[in-house]
């Protein structure tokens, strides 16, 4: 049963034979998660969250982000879940199910924190949660069968609870079953206009998954065979799978050090389509010492079949009304990086999703799969954009591995300059190197309580 193999795997899990990259890149992944929940603490959704969160005082709970309140640990990891993933910047997993693995790391530290766990607790906590949902990611697709990637998540939380609980396995495997058994996410949450919803999708499931794993500790059973059964995950779901050997057995390296760290705040998809716009930006005011968009004819986006379903089919991808829908449209981010040069989170204002020139722009973009690109897929992450001018002359750039992405990785400098540029507005200077020097410092940590209070009280204006 697949149930029982994870729960092996739980306890196969310990910090001393996880290797130093491996080490490193959590600490990686918690700081770019901290810029990213820092970036977005004060966005609506995240603003939501965060008052459902407060509602419920436990004195010795899990801290809300850039407060000083505790509640329980899955109110915690909601709130701070949503502020992660808002900017839909924070990191990325392709495969047959794409998904954001650092959305475990909020469920994982609101867990450890309320436990009074130290620094490696954490980090192999973090490397559980990573290792399930991307192996499930491997082993089937949920997209075509209508379920969210999101889904995965109840599970890979509810393992890492139960590790950070120091569950026996019997009761590991009834956290995965009650986490599992409630964990059917629907797509719907990502296509058309999107909602506020989507900051909170994973973060939901996450609440879900340690609920499941504090019910096993207190001896709540789960159904069996929720995975095989006649009525269970497979059958209804994810469709028939295997899962493919985990980290660390059998000499497979992590999967931690496959995901992607984003350097836009875009959906991971059009990372590859904004360094290309960048790239014939660059040609043009070489051209004609200016970027002329009243200039364009037509811009022509190829892409691989699996970006253009997710951000490039839509008739709303064209006219977005959210900064939710306008993050997740292929036209949007080619053309706010064709106008302005760059994308940051204020390329997503009102202003900007209702300025003249990218509504025009965007209705000048015609989107095409390239075969080749559908076929390198996920190990390349093509786009191409040919864009064609009034008076006859064509610019080209084409993107396979934007930056990120394993093969161009950020280094800890780029990441560092990410958080700042991210934190800026809500952090000082003087405390976003405190919160980076305990981030670097995590696995000497005796308590991750240090790491919480190192994040400073927001400013909430």
């Amino acid at each position: 049963m697949l149930a029982e193999r994870l729960a092996e795997y739980a306890g196969f899990i310990k910090f001393q034979n996880l290797p130093p990259e491996v080490v490193h890149e959590v600490k990686r992944r918690v700081l770019d998660s901290l810029a990213c929940a820092y970036g977005a603490i004060t966005a609506p959704p995240c603003r939501i969250a965060r008052r459902l969160a407060i509602r419920v005082v436990l004195k010795d709970g899990s801290t809300v982000w850039g407060t000083r309140h505790r509640t329980t640990p899955e109110l915690a990891a909601f709130a701070n879940g949503t502020a992660v993933r808002y900017l839909d910047c924070n990191d990325t997993y392709l495969s047959k199910e794409p998904a954001h693995p650092s959305d475990n790391i909020p469920a994982c530290l609101a867990v450890a924190e309320s436990l009074h766990v130290n620094g490696r607790q954490l980090i192999q906590a973090i490397v559980l949660a990573y290792e399930v949902q991307c192996r499930l990611c491997d082993a089937a697709a949920l997209r075509p069968r209508g379920w969210d990637h999101v889904t995965y998540g109840a599970f890979s939380t509810a393992v890492a609870t139960a590790k950070l609980l120091k569950l026996s396995k019997n009761r590991i495997v009834h956290a995965i079953n009650l986490g599992g058994i409630t964990a059917g996410a629907l797509r719907q949450t990502r296509v058309g206009e999107v909602s506020f919803w989507k900051a909170c999708a994973f973060a939901n499931s996450s609440r879900n998954g340690i609920f499941a794993g504090y019910a096993a500790r207190e001896g709540m059973t789960g159904p069996a065979a929720m995975f095989e059964g006649e009525k269970g995950f497979m059958k209804v779901i994810s469709g028939s799978f295997s899962l493919p050997d985990l980290g660390g057995s059998n000499g497979v390296s992590y999967k931690i050090l496959d995901t992607y760290i984003k350097p836009h705040p875009v959906e991971y998809h059009a990372q590859s389509a904004v360094e290309a716009a960048f790239a014939i930006r660059q040609q043009l005011m070489a051209e004609y010492g200016e970027c002329p968009v009243h200039q364009f004819e037509s811009i022509n986006v190829g892409s691989g079949d699996v970006a253009i379903e997710i951000i490039g089919r839509d008739p709303e991808k064209w006219h977005p009304n959210t900064r939710e829908t306008a993050d997740h449209s292929l036209p949007f981010c080619v053309a706010a990086a064709l106008a302005d040069g760059k994308i940051t989170p204020q390329s997503f204002s009102r202003s900007r999703l209702n300025d003249t020139v990218l509504v025009d722009l965007m209705q000048k973009i015609r989107v095409e799969e390239i075969k080749d690109f559908s076929e390198g897929y996920p190990e390349a992450m093509s786009t191409k954009i040919d864009v064609h001018m009034i008076d006859g002359k064509t610019f080209t750039a084409q993107v396979d591995h934007p930056r990120g992405h394993p093969r161009r990785p950020l280094s800890d400098h780029d990441l560092e300059i990410k958080f700042q540029e991210l934190t800026s507005r809500r952090i000082s200077r003087k405390d976003q190197t405190k919160l980076i020097q305990t981030v670097w410092e995590l696995d000497h940590l005796k308590d991750v309580k240090a790491l919480v209070a190192a994040m400073p009280v927001m400013d909430e204006r």
